[in-house]
């Protein structure tokens, strides 16, 4: 994933694990200091089929490619916005 705006833009994170937690809390996998995101913001993850992206009940909500969503399947090139960071998303082959 890459952070496509915010403070944090041009950041490039492979997720490595089966679910990754972003958010600003310490407890949260890819802990990133934004205002804008909750502690405990939204997962990434793999189900062994698809990857997907899942809110966790944050406060302004995650979007992908303009939607609200709570849990959805991801597909190559969507982007999630949480807060004021855009997310853009490669999926491997």
């Amino acid at each position: 994933m890459i952070v496509l705006s915010g403070f944090y833009e041009g950041l490039e994170v492979s997720l490595d694990r089966a679910r990754t937690v972003i958010g600003r809390g310490r407890e949260a996998d890819l802990a990133l200091a934004e205002a804008t995101i909750s502690r405990a913001h939204a997962a990434i993850g793999f189900d062994g089929q698809v990857f997907y992206v899942e809110d966790l009940g944050s406060t302004n909500g995650t979007l992908v490619n303009g939607a609200r969503i709570s849990k959805q399947p991801l597909k190559g090139e969507d982007e999630i916005q949480m807060g004021k960071l855009r997310i853009g998303v490669t999926l491997p082959q």
